[in-house]
């Protein structure tokens, strides 16, 4: 448990550590390092699905930390006939479609409650969630797309400053 550090706004993280351990002991080894400090969130998604991607090192959307991992931890089970339901604040790992095995660094934070759907390697990876203060980058997701449409960069730039842990916590 702790913090993520965007555009000099703390965001309160509680993580999922027995519900999706290696993601968690990932994002954490990754944070320890200094992985995502200075890092810029990459893409922002405004329709059908609301999310905001980061943790890619180079802001292309193809960068990651030279490894990946897999299989898939705590997803979200759908409804018959739905697609699974990732609430707002969910914080989840990002990856190739229609694999598994393709998690590394980037992941993305839900601002508003979306039907995610699954493809044929499932949903995504829930390994954590925002506990408070993701109001306080309200403008990175009201400010839209750069140069329109609905998925993309984002128009107002969101840089992670700093990811801060407790590395002595239960979760």
């Amino acid at each position: 448990n702790g913090d993520i550090k965007i555009n000099d706004k703390v965001l309160k993280v509680t993580l999922h550590g027995k519900q999706a351990p290696q993601a968690v002991a990932n994002f954490l080894s990754l944070s320890a390092a200094g992985f995502f400090s200075g890092n810029s969130c990459h893409r922002l998604v405004t329709s059908g699905i609301y999310v905001l991607q980061c943790g890619d090192p180079t802001g292309s959307g193809t960068g990651g930390p030279g490894y990946s991992f897999g299989p898939l931890e705590n997803v979200p089970v759908a409804e018959s006939g739905k697609s699974p339901l990732y609430k707002k604040g969910y914080l989840a790992m990002a990856r190739t479609a229609n694999s598994p095995t393709t998690q590394g660094s980037q992941f993305f934070i839900v601002y508003k409650d979306s039907n995610i759907p699954s493809d044929k390697a499932g949903g995504y990876t829930v390994f954590g969630e925002i506990a408070s203060g993701l109001d306080q980058i309200d403008s990175v997701f009201t400010g839209g797309v750069a140069g329109g449409g609905s998925d993309g960069k984002p128009k107002v730039k969101a840089t992670i400053n700093e990811t801060t842990f407790d590395y002595t916590g239960e979760n």
